[in-house]
């Protein structure tokens, strides 16, 4: 059967062709403005896919070629998709359809009408990159059947056969999970199979299409994935002070199961407290957990400063909140504990160390009356006595001047809750006890010892049976007790220092020498295994200071006169006891070099009149003795009677080079002496003259001293050197020849 072929022009048709051609890159550019921007954080194809899909399709199609008429041409289809399920961007997918042929000619109407049946199978593929939106393509293959119920009438319908070629986009507005709407261009192809071949060739199409997806919903409140159980959740009571402490260490732990058959992965664990934290807390980090099984999880917590703020017990619900993957989709589940919050000043003595976080050496409070302390005996301290001791006494005198007294707490006795790890008791912050002036062995402990490190003193806090009090440390070499005390029982030799203990009760009832003498006998009264020794310091790393918002207290400092006689009086008996040894031994082996010791001894501590009497008796003893005439001169160095001090140091120098003595370590001393005298009267030349002489004999032994030099005598030099001359003695003789 032969059908002429017929030419028409059809502008009109070719002018919504053209039109259609434009709007696809129009949906495209506007869906990819909403859209732009967005980066997922999940597997978005993972999370929403689904079974299986059918969805209904209108499409209005324009041929490439001219047909023996005009034709408006539409298709309308039902659609199959059912996405692999390990790779859901790839849908195989089945169409059936019709494509309706309405000829538009004006002279035979009816006769070029035909209908396509046709059905196709093929793929898709479909990118999810956002919650609501796809991008995607297609290729489909299939066969249509033609039928022409007007073409020959005698006839009747004729129909032919057709192969039937397709490949499309496809951008996808997806407003639920289930309820999908498709913008589908497309590009078929028909190929005739029969003689009929006048619409072979390509048609262009845009469709629209509506979809229902079956499957539920990973965002709906019945599908949301709950693949872990909680168990075994442990939150005791929590404390303020502790706050430091949680950061690190857990406060409880919970069990955590899988509940599913598969395996979960990135399990995130974090615990937030609404109000007392910026942010929630990382407990851990898990990378998988198998099927059936359980780990159990230590929680920590990173309180910001508002625990502080909390008085008495405060009652809360924090969350426990864990976050994971399930077969690829996001997943987040969470679970409410109470616990109870206890105020700054409350504490559980399991561990001791705790005592650290009251320590408050940064109150400005303490350190306004510390600076007070320490300005009203500023005069009577003694430079070569250990500083840390002179501020232990200060101290212990202040807060007797101001009338503080031990009190045992009425409620909670220190004897009573030492181990107990159930009750709970409390510390008076110092700032408090400070201003009530009153407080239990813990209390003043830890004020003590914050009123110490406020000047950079290393503290400590020892507890025995019933009992904690206060320790500092000296600086001294464990093997120079005599520095600190004649008796080397009256010291504590810790980590090759030498500490003293203060038994702090005592404050206002009893002398700093009675304390001290107090707490070396409290703690030579038991053994290794009933007492403990805690550096502040060190206990600090563990339990930082709580935080505290500082006000004016409006302190009373009592009278600084009464605290730098009290000081002065102890240090007088505690420089007494210093010398009673030396006192001993000169007046019993009257030799000119026990004399001269117990010289050297007086006057280090500034006692002159002493030291000059013990020299002049050593001279009397051996005439020819020049350690003491030396030490003599090192009197009026002391006394700042430099000219004087410099001629009979010159004296005696040239009396150890009419010896033939002057490379000895005597003759040293006199230059290093000479030199430092110089320096004083700002005669510089001769001062590192003296000092290259001194050198010369013992480069080693003059090092600190480098700034007597020449070439250290610039300005910068000179104002280090007098900076330098305040922590050295002079060199006495006969001292360690």
């Amino acid at each position: 059967m032969k059908i002429r072929h017929h030419c028409l022009h059809q502008s009109d048709s070719r002018v919504s062709f053209i039109g259609r051609i434009f709007l696809i890159p129009a949906l495209i550019v506007f869906i990819s403005a909403q859209i732009s921007g967005q980066t997922p954080d999940i597997d978005y194809n993972e999370y929403y896919k689904y079974p299986f899909s059918i969805g209904f399709e209108y499409q209005n199609l324009s041929p490439f070629s001219e047909y023996a008429s005009s034709f408006n041409i539409f298709d309308l289809s039902v659609n199959l998709r059912w996405p692999i399920p390990s790779i859901p961007e790839i849908q195989p997918a089945l169409r059936l359809g019709m494509m309706d042929f309405d000829s538009q000619d004006q002279a035979e109407p009816m006769k070029w009408d035909h209908t396509h049946w046709y059905g196709e199978a093929g793929a898709i593929y479909a990118y999810r990159f956002s919650r609501n939106f796809e991008i995607g393509g297609e290729l489909m293959l299939g066969f249509s059947q033609a039928l022409f119920p007007h073409l020959l009438p005698d006839v009747g319908t004729v129909s032919t056969a057709n192969m039937l070629f397709e490949a499309g986009g496809r951008l996808c507005l997806n407003p639920s999970y289930n309820f999908s709407i498709d913008i589908h261009p497309s590009l078929k192809y028909l190929l005739s199979l029969g003689e009929l071949k006048d619409y072979n060739g390509f048609m262009f199409g845009i469709g629209f299409s509506a979809s229902y997806r079956f499957g539920k919903d990973p965002d709906a409140p019945a599908a949301m994935i709950r693949s872990l159980e909680f168990k075994d959740i442990e939150i005791p009571d929590l404390f303020a002070a502790m706050q430091s402490y949680y950061v690190e260490h857990p406060l409880g732990t919970i069990t955590i199961t899988n509940t599913e058959k598969y395996e979960i992965q990135d399990l995130k664990v974090s615990f937030f407290q609404a109000g007392f934290m910026d942010s929630p807390t990382p407990s851990a980090s898990i990378p998988s957990l198998p099927g059936g099984e359980s780990i159990e999880v230590p929680i920590y917590a990173s309180f910001n400063r508002e625990v502080f703020t909390v008085e008495g017990v405060t009652p809360l619900t924090g969350e426990i909140i864990s976050s994971y993957s399930a077969r690829g989709k996001p997943a987040e589940q969470k679970i409410s504990v109470t616990y109870d919050l206890h105020d700054k000043t409350s504490i559980v003595w399991d561990d001791d160390r705790k005592v650290g976080a009251f320590i408050t050496p940064a109150d400005s409070a303490l350190q306004n009356y510390s600076s007070f302390i320490r300005q009203s005996c500023k005069e009577n301290s003694v430079p070569t006595y250990p500083e840390a001791v002179q501020s232990a006494i200060q101290i212990f005198y202040a807060l007797g001047e101001i009338g503080c007294l031990y009190q045992v707490d009425p409620t909670q006795p220190f004897a009573n809750v030492q181990g107990d790890m159930q009750t709970v008791d409390s510390i008076s912050l110092p700032r408090n006890t400070l201003k009530n002036i009153t407080g239990d062995c813990d209390d003043l402990t830890v004020l003590y010892c914050s009123l110490q490190e406020t000047i950079g003193v290393e503290t400590a806090f020892i507890t025995i049976p019933g009992h904690i009090y206060a320790a500092c440390n000296t600086r001294v070499p464990a093997r120079d007790f005599s520095k600190v005390h004649p008796d080397r029982n009256m010291t504590l030799a810790i980590d090759g220092e030498l500490w003293i203990p203060v038994e702090i009760t005592m404050i206002g009832k009893a002398g700093f020498l009675e304390a001290w003498r107090t707490g070396i006998e409290e703690w030579n009264r038991y053994d290794a295994s009933e007492r403990a020794f805690y550096k502040t310091r060190e206990s600090q790393k563990l339990y930082r200071p709580v935080g505290l918002r500082e006000t004016d207290m409006g302190l009373q400092y009592g009278s600084g006169e009464d605290i730098d006689r009290n000081f002065s009086d102890e240090m007088n008996r505690i420089i007494s006891l210093l010398l009673e040894g030396y006192q001993e031994k000169a007046s019993s082996s009257a030799t000119s070099q026990n004399y001269n010791s117990l010289g050297i001894a007086y006057a280090r501590y500034r006692r002159y009149r002493q030291a000059e009497n013990a020299f002049n008796q050593a001279i009397r003893i051996d005439p020819e003795y020049i350690g003491a005439r030396i030490n003599l001169a090192n009197l009026q160095y002391l006394r700042e009677n430099y000219t004087a001090a410099v001629r009979n140091y010159e004296n005696l120098y040239t009396e150890l080079e009419k010896r033939g003595s002057e490379k000895s370590t005597t003759a040293l001393k006199i230059l290093i002496n000479l030199a430092r005298a110089s320096y004083k009267l700002e005669r510089y030349d001769r001062a590192s003259d003296y000092f290259m002489k001194a050198k010369a004999i013992n480069p080693a032994l003059t090092e600190k001293y480098e700034y007597l030099s020449t070439d250290s005598n610039n300005s910068s030099g000179r104002g280090a050197g007098r900076n330098y001359e305040i922590e050295e003695s002079i060199m006495f003789a006969g001292e360690d020849e």
